[in-house]
Order: structure tokens, then sequence, then C-alpha cells
């Protein structure tokens, strides 16, 4: 039996298949054990005679010719039919797999018995998300947040899919990626999560064509979205798992048309219709415990949705939108060998004023200054404050357009402010080392940028880490990063941070030592001179001998109090 199949709906898709086919043709796993399976679901262009080509060109690929059933479902369950592989891999016609992906899917797959694994996804199309923030070798839908990751482009097993009769819907349904992953999560007994390297590259097409162009009435979306949740109610039963679920499209889904940006955007007849709906849908759908559990401000818009106050959700949409992250690098260092950032994450409104809470009688009130003079949002408790708030500073490979989270996460703690009002924080120490930040692995070369992202009381935002955060208010003479590089990679980089860029954002320069150069820019305002001049001659000591004099007259030219001394 072949390892994995993959396979491919194709559909009118012209030049994007010699875009996408190379990355499945030259897959690491090797030609004899894998396939490619293209399904051409009756296009109209010349993708039927491009894809024969390919497989007359190609043992390991196959062109299964059908009738124009309209959507991608019907296309992947002939694929799946006519899979031989042990795993089968979905990938759109638009995409790409990284070479190694399916070595390193099928090995985690291999290793665990896995029914699914999600595969680290990349590109234009896809942000930051902690879903991939770690590999897990085994977990399921109750111990980890799979329900943030519902599109089909993963690894699932042949025979796990025909068990269970695990089928896209066929036709004109929209969601029905969702439909097919909620149930298949339902039924995963071991799912697993590749993190450590990026697997699908999903890109935004030049020509907009993976967007979505076929409009659809609120009526026609909302309708197939409560289909998706009617199946997680028939295949779960009531109480906290089921809330936990359904409350991924409750507050992604439902919750949209009714705040920023869409509730500004709409206006009038067309703003009341989406309100209309989906208030509808809220009130006969979901069991008061999805709404129970969402974070304080998430869980007024889902009230002021089920009260009919659509006025006041517009307000709360207008408030809610100037709220600014604020950001405090509290210390920054480099020690044994990691660069250790500690950071203060916290809100303020639009007005400048923090983000707060409001002791009364023994209760914690969501900020009334924000919510002033919106209707039945008065007195809006926030009991578990901290029990929704997180957050953690994410890296950046611009080169590469992959983010790696550092192994540590913000603490969320409550800071006094005077007069019963108190302020929500996300707090803590972050170590970067260079040497695994990369999925265990050494950082590439290149520029890798840091950001800081926290969800805080239903906010969330996410914020350069730049110089003019650093606190220096009280700050002793250690407060100050200097200077600090570290060797890695073979053949070794020299990783440096520096703050760069217009905003002065703390980035990490990773390039060979010959086009090293010391970062200059990179020392903070401190209140003595020497822990600089001790920083750089550590430094000095560090770098390779071909550019330790050139990085000298750097030093001397960067260091107002060297009086010319390295």
């Amino acid at each position: 039996m072949l390892k994995v199949s993959i396979v491919v709906p194709v559909y009118n898709a012209g030049r994007y298949i010699e875009m996408c086919a190379p990355s499945l043709l030259r897959q690491t796993l090797g030609e004899d054990a894998y396939e490619v399976i293209y399904v051409d679901d009756g296009s109209t262009d010349n993708s039927a005679q491009r894809l024969d080509q390919l497989a007359a060109q190609h043992p390991h690929v196959r062109v299964v010719h059908q009738e124009n059933s309209g959507w991608p479902g019907k296309p992947r369950n002939v694929g799946v039919q006519e899979s031989r592989g042990e795993y089968i891999q979905f990938v759109d016609q638009d995409d790409e797999l990284t070479p190694a992906a399916l070595e390193h899917l099928h090995r985690l797959a291999s290793r665990n018995g896995s029914d699914i694994v999600l595969g680290k996804v990349v590109g234009t199309m896809a942000g930051p998300s902690n879903v991939f923030k770690r590999t897990v070798e085994r977990c399921t839908v109750e111990d980890a947040p799979l329900m943030e990751s519902l599109t089909p482009h993963k690894m699932f097993r042949r025979d796990f899919l025909l068990a269970h009769d695990l089928r896209f819907p066929e036709g004109p349904v929209r969601l029905e990626d969702q439909l097919f992953m909620a149930r298949a999560y339902l039924r995963a007994k071991t799912v697993s999560i590749l993190a450590d390297h990026p697997c699908y590259v999903w890109n935004r097409r030049d020509d907009g064509g993976n967007t979505s162009s076929r409009g659809a009435s609120p009526e026609d979306y909302y309708g197939h979205l409560r289909t998706v949740v009617e199946a997680i109610k028939q295949d779960t039963q009531p109480g906290p798992l089921q809330d936990h679920l359904l409350r991924r499209s409750y507050r992604v889904e439902l919750l949209r048309p009714v705040g920023e940006p869409r509730a500004l955007q709409r206006t009038g007849k067309v703003l009341e219709r989406y309100f209309d709906v989906v208030r509808r849908m809220a009130l006969e759908a979901y069991p008061p415990g999805v709404r129970d559990g969402l974070p304080a401000l998430t869980r007024l818009r889902a009230h002021l949705l089920e009260e009919g106050h659509l006025d006041s959700l517009v307000e709360l949409a207008r408030r809610t939108r100037g709220i600014r992250p604020e950001l405090t690098v509290d210390d920054i260092r480099w020690r044994d060998g990691k660069l250790h950032v500690t950071t203060t994450f916290g809100m303020r409104r639009a007005d400048g004023e923090p983000l707060a809470l409001v002791e009364r009688y023994g209760r914690m009130l969501l900020d009334p200054d924000l919510l002033a003079g919106i209707r039945g949002a008065e007195a809006w408790e926030a009991p578990h404050p901290l029990g929704h708030a997180h957050g953690e500073l994410l890296v950046h490979d611009t080169a590469r357009d992959l983010w790696w989270y550092p192994d540590a996460d913000l603490t969320p703690c409550t800071q006094p402010l005077g007069g019963g009002r108190h302020r929500v924080v996300l707090t803590g120490e972050t170590p970067i080392d260079p040497l695994t930040l990369a999925g265990g692995r050494p950082m590439e070369p290149g520029t890798h940028v840091v950001w800081a992202s926290a969800q805080l009381l239903g906010v969330g935002r996410r914020a350069r880490v730049t110089r003019s955060d650093v606190a220096t208010r009280g700050a002793g003479p250690d407060a100050g990063l200097g200077f600090g590089s570290v060797t890695v990679g073979t053949p070794s980089h020299l990783v440096i941070p520096v703050w760069d860029g217009p905003a002065g954002q703390l980035r990490l320069s990773a390039r060979p030592p010959s086009q090293a150069t010391l970062p200059h820019r990179i020392y903070l305002r401190t209140t003595s001179a020497p822990p600089i001049r001790r920083a750089a001659r550590t430094v000095l000591h560090r770098l390779p001998p071909d550019v330790r004099g050139r990085a000298k007259k750097l030093a001397r030219r960067a260091d107002p109090w060297s009086g010319g001394r390295p």
C-alpha cells in the first residue's frame, strides 16, 4: 500500500496547475511511496489537457474526469474512493505543499496511529495561529483547540474516513469544510499537530480566485451554519463539551455582523437584515452555556444581540474599535545564549485611559466609562477576568513568512489603579532561544521580527515590540540590553538583536559572520555607561577575527561614552 494519496479537486485552474504541481510532484517521501490524484470537475478551460499531460509525464499522477458538480465536495469524495494510500492529504488546486511535508506528516501519523494530522499552515492567506504553537503527538477535540482549524487541508487516515462514512456534502453547500471537519474531529480518537515544520502553503491568488466571489444572502449563509451547529449537537451530549465546541462558531461567525468592523460598515436595511438573521439563530440554535462561557466583552455582545439592542451593538463596536494595545518592555537582556524579554501587555481605550474593571459591592464590572450610555450594558459584570486572558510573544521570519512561538506564555494578573479600579494585564519573561526557535532547530538566515499578542476581556490585539516600549522610569543600570549575539546553525550565523525600522521594532538579524555588523543601534537608555561598554567588550570577543576590527570601529562611533576606547 502507498503511504499517502494527495487528492486535488480541480475546476478551471488554468496556469495554477503548473504553479501547484511542482510542490506535489517532488515530495521527499519518494515517488514510489505516494500518488497524486487530480479530480477534474468538468473544467471548461484547458485544465483537463494540462492534467492529462502531467499524468503522462509522471507515473505517480492520476487524473479522474467527471461532470461538473459545481463545488469541491464531490471531487474530494471521488478522490478518497480512488485513493490507494494509507493516508489522504487534501490540497486545493492553487495551494502548495512544502518539499518535506508528506514525509514529516506521515512520520508523525505512523508514530501515533493518528486519525487526523494537522500540518503547520503558512502563506499569504494564513496568519499566526496558536493551534500551531507546539507539536502535539496525541490529542482530541476535548483537550486541544482543534475547532480553531476547520479547513480540510490536513492528512486523514483513509480507513478512518471510510469506517465512519465521512464525506463532504456535495453540491452548492456553504461551510462544507466546517461540517466535514466537525464530524471528523468528533469521531477521531487520535489527532496530531505538527507545528515544528511548515507543511501547507495557503497563498492568496493574484487574480483573487481563491476568495469566494459567490455572494450569499445572510439567510443562506447562516442556514448552512445552522447545519454545522445541529451536527455538533447531534453527536454530543448537552453540557460543557458541547458548549465548548459550539462557542467558536458563535464567537466567530454569529457575532461577526454585529461587531467591528462589520457593524460599522453596513447600515440601514442591510445591517438590520443581518441582525435579524443572527439574532434568531442565537436564540434558537445555541444553548445558554455557550454564551456564559464567553469573555466579558464578547458575552456582552451576545447579550445585546439576544435582547435586540442593535443600536447598542453599533455603538459598542465604535468604542471597542478604538481600544489599543499597550506593551511595556520591563527588561531585555542576553543570558545563557538566549534573549530574555520581560513584558507587560495591557489595553487602553480610545481616550488613552486603561481598559479597566471597577469593583463594586464585591462584583467586578466591565469598564463603566467604556460602556456609559449604552442601553443594555449597564453594570455589566466580568466574573472571571483572568480566565479568558492569554498571550505570548511571537517571532516572524519575514523571508519565509513563518511565525514561531517561543516556549513561554504570559501570565494574567490584575493591577490596582486606585479608587476600586483595576486593569487586567499579561506579564512574564519570554526566553527567545535562537538555537531552538524554529521548531526545535536554529533560526534560519534573515530578519526575524518580534511581536506580542494578547486576548484580554474579549479584546484581541497584536503589537510590535519596539524601543519606545522600554520602561525607563526607575530603571537601574542593568535595564539596558547593551550588545548581544549568539552563533547558530551550520554554516554558522550570527544572531544579533537590533531596534530597526520606522517604529524601532525589535528584530533578530541572522546573517553570516562576513556580513554581520555590530548592532550599534541596539543600546537603550540607561543611567550609566559601564554596562554598555562591558556588553560591547563581551561581544567583540565573540565576533570572528575577520570582522572584529570593523566592529571595533563601529563600536567607537556608536558608544558616546567610550572616549574613543573599544
